[in-house]
């Protein structure tokens, strides 16, 4: 078998340690990309230091940030093709023991499927994402694998994510929903929900200030994906993958007039999120 994880990290100085010890770094059927992107921190330093000397843990150094476009290098440079799964992760998450065996038994079990989802672990709102991520055939990405014959699919056809794009994981899952084809062939069970693979997500506490601004920009990128998603819905309903651009801000000036704040305290970080788009349009 053929497994390789892709492991994203931006500014994870604190927490890529804890990452990389949660995993299997000695399989030695497993080739683990760390994509440290657009990093200033000490994040590459101590990636290194946890992979040690295991030449199948390879530290990339990517200037350019942003998740999205780092998930196209992997997909596109770094993978052949040839593998029989690929687990993405984020280099800010625990995963638990079993977890990547139990993501690939469940694909090759269902050899319909395109992906499988990592269940969240932690935080009292956990069964509630669980029970959210299996009645609307979610992904989160910090813990999914997509199966060998998908991922040769997508880059047979040269399909990428729009660099600008806020979260891999919710156009990824609409990808193997539909089969790269439009919403028209969405079929649920192309995606399947593992419970026996699961990570472990740092939680917001009053007692650690970082957290707080963590949760903040956090906020402010939901609000963000929220009228992202209102285009890219609007084109995978009409086109396909085929149709969504190198990046989503070619298309904000025709969708700007039409968005307005959600009431309430969402709508502070709408403003935020709206300002930033006009930005970039």
């Amino acid at each position: 078998m053929a497994l390789t994880v892709a492991i994203f990290a931006h500014q994870e100085e604190r927490r890529i340690g804890l990452c990389l010890a949660s995993l299997p770094l000695d399989r030695p059927d497993t080739l683990f990309h760390v994509l440290v992107n657009g990093t200033t921190d000490a994040t590459v330093e101590r990636a290194k230091a946890a992979a040690g000397a295991r030449p199948h843990v390879i530290v990339h150094d990517i200037a350019q940030g942003g998740k999205s476009r780092t998930w196209n290098h992997a997909v596109h440079h770094l993978l052949t093709g040839a593998e029989d799964a690929v687990v993405f992760m984020d280099g800010d998450a625990e995963i638990t023991p079993g977890s990547f065996d139990a993501l690939v038994a469940d694909l090759a079990a269902h050899p319909d499927a395109n992906a499988s989802a990592g269940m969240p672990m932690n935080g009292r709102m956990a069964q509630v994402y669980r029970d959210g991520l299996k009645a609307e055939g979610g992904l989160f990405g910090d813990l999914y694998a997509l199966s060998g014959r998908f991922v040769a699919a997508i880059r047979a056809r040269g399909l990428r994510l729009p660099d600008d794009l806020i979260g891999d994981d919710g156009l990824v899952a609409a990808w193997a929903h539909t089969d790269l084809k439009d919403d028209s062939h969405w079929v649920h069970d192309r995606v399947r929900h593992c419970d026996g693979a699961g990570f472990l997500a740092e939680q917001v506490s009053i007692a650690r200030p970082s957290t707080w601004a963590m949760q903040y920009k956090r906020l402010i990128n939901y609000s963000v994906r929220f009228f992202q998603n209102r285009i890219v819905s609007d084109i995978m309903t009409r086109e396909g993958p085929s149709g969504l651009p190198a990046r989503l801000a070619s298309l904000y000036a025709d969708w700007l007039p039409r968005w307005r704040p959600r009431p309430g305290l969402t709508g502070w970080f709408d403003r935020k999120a709206l300002q930033r788009m006009r930005d970039a349009a």
